[in-house]
């Protein structure tokens, strides 16, 4: 058998099996105790639930999962998971590709306004997408006099569908643009050289290398789809959220809604898992030294105009429209005199609370990535994948877990800044996490070996080598918790200290009092802010491919 008579991807990973396997080392101590010590914080919430649910009794929770509505709860909220899950992933993938691979006519800035949706909350997205395309929406109204009276409906799982998947793919776009711009070209290079066309090339050797980015994205989107609240609520589907929410706020009797969240636990578990089959065993990293080296730019031909649209088209739903809808109700409210302001200690309280949650997130993230990734085991893996189970519980279960264990175990952190920041932490630490796997997995364990020969203590080569290898994962972390937690509402609202207010807190109370004016100073100012931490992915990003 000839060498072009194998399918390339498995002469790869032939290769690949014949490299010296490292020798089985145990992992430091401290490593185990710091990553355990961070999944039994992260999985508190879920302890609350246990104790709410079992309270209830077993004939009663059995009779909960049997209900018709708990079905139609069940399979609409896993629907909505998948359908938005694969749409952001297929965007975010081909965004990635075209920015960072093709001749693209202005792919610099298309690789910054395709990101740019990350800042917008999805209830302010939800409401600025209601407002446009709903009923008697602005563009019902420019269409009128052509004629057409009425819309498709936005309300339901195809308005929650489309709006969460214009506001979450860009977790997709950013961990496959990273792992695009760290991928080894010299592997495509070789499978051209033996006949392989683009396509060919894209499917057997590109696509399964970034497959590390894409669980990761797809993971981020998946739970964030399963904890949203605010884009149903708006929408008007019956989410696990929005029904935890009611049962939660309309009755005294909170075990329908813990068993509820429970089940909704039991969905991230498999999702958890079946990203990690996915991940699968493979390595990522250089199999030698060198400089790396940018991939050759492919030339779209025909399909530039196509490219050009689809990137038009998605910046256009995702971000022109939701800004000019809140710089219309700005401008109209300062037209009708409104007095439109805000408190510069709004400002400072949202910088300080989503600032100080993604500094101690990035940290947390380190021990617990490395300790699964260097030190594989089923221990590890699932003391990291515990840290997952917050980021696809409703901020209301978080909030409420932790005013449980406040009152009666923490009275000291009991309505303090410090417990806010402890909720944030716990909801978004998957992000922090999730960046800095991708960034660890391009990095070669044979840097640390190296390390460690010449005398560096497990603890030295941690923070002298693997941290500063793996910077631009954290510093992406950083930002993306930042970015989350500046948008978080439920937990902000319950937890938050009295008087405490942010950006986010003022934009649902104007709004839900339809001072559409008024909520639009914060969403701006709260776009303007978030940006920044865009701007530090980018940066990290740019800084990556240059080094």
């Amino acid at each position: 058998m000839t060498v072009k008579s194998v399918k390339l991807s498995n002469l790869v990973i032939a290769i690949q099996s014949t490299w010296p396997q490292r020798p089985v080392q145990r992992a430091p101590l401290f490593l185990w105790l710091s990553a355990a010590l961070i999944a039994t914080l992260a999985a508190l919430p879920l302890g609350y639930l246990i104790i709410r649910a079992s309270g209830a009794g077993l004939d009663k929770v059995i009779d909960i999962l049997l209900q018709a509505r708990t079905h139609q709860i069940f399979l609409g909220s896993l629907g909505l998971a998948l359908s938005v899950t694969l749409t952001s992933v297929v965007v975010g993938v081909l965004l990635a590709w075209l920015v960072v691979r093709t001749d693209l006519p202005g792919r610099k800035i298309w690789a910054v306004l395709t990101v740019l949706p990350l800042v917008i909350p999805s209830y302010v997205g939800a409401f600025t997408l209601i407002s446009a395309l709903g009923p008697k929406g602005l563009v019902q109204g420019w269409l009128e006099p052509l004629g057409l009276e009425r819309l498709p409906t936005i309300y339901g799982f195809h308005g929650a569908w489309l709006t969460l998947t214009l506001f979450t793919y860009p977790y997709a776009l950013l961990s496959v643009r990273a792992a695009l711009r760290g991928l080894d070209p010299s592997l495509e290079e070789a499978a051209r050289s033996l006949g392989r066309s683009q396509l060919q090339v894209f499917r057997e050797i590109t696509l399964p290398h970034l497959r590390p980015s894409i669980a990761a994205g797809g993971l981020l989107v998946a739970l964030y789809t399963l904890s949203d609240f605010g884009a149903v609520s708006m929408l008007r589907f019956d989410a696990f959220t929005r029904a935890i929410y009611l049962q939660y706020s309309a009755s005294f009797d909170r075990s329908v809604a813990a068993v509820l969240a429970l089940l909704l636990v039991g969905v991230t578990l498999v999702i958890l898992v079946f990203e990690k089959r996915m991940r699968g065993k493979a390595r990522y990293y250089r199999s030698s030294a060198g400089a790396v080296r940018p991939a050759a730019t492919i030339q779209l031909g025909v399909w530039r105009w196509p490219a050009l649209a689809f990137c038009g088209l998605v910046t256009l739903l995702a971000l022109v429209i939701p800004l000019t809808v809140v710089g219309y109700w700005l401008v109209r409210g300062a037209l009708a005199g409104e007095v439109v302001s805000l408190r510069l200690d709004v400002v400072l309280n949202s910088m300080l609370g989503s600032g100080s949650a993604g500094l101690v997130a990035m940290v947390a993230a380190i021990p617990v990535t490395v300790l699964a990734i260097r030190f594989p085991g089923h221990l590890s893996s699932w003391l990291e994948r515990s840290t997952y189970i917050g980021y696809a519980l409703p901020g209301v279960v978080i909030a409420l877990s932790l005013v449980f264990f406040g009152a009666n175990y923490a009275v000291i952190l009991y309505q303090t800044i410090f417990m806010l920041i402890f909720a944030y932490v716990v909801r978004f630490l998957p992000q922090a996490v999730g960046s800095t796997r991708a960034s660890l997995l391009q990095v070669s364990p044979r840097l640390e070996e190296a390390a460690r020969n010449l005398g560096r203590t497990p603890l030295q080569t941690l923070t002298s080598i693997t941290v500063p290898l793996i910077r631009p994962g954290l510093l992406t972390g950083l930002a993306l918790v930042f970015l989350t937690a500046m948008k978080e509402l439920p937990a902000t609202l319950i937890l938050g200290p009295t008087g405490f207010s942010t950006m986010a807190t003022q934009i649902w109370d104007t709004t839900a009092q339809a001072f559409f004016a008024q909520a639009a100073v914060p969403s701006l100012l709260l776009v303007l802010v978030s940006a920044v931490a865009v701007w530090i992915i980018l940066w990290q990003e740019e800084k990556r491919a240059r080094s």
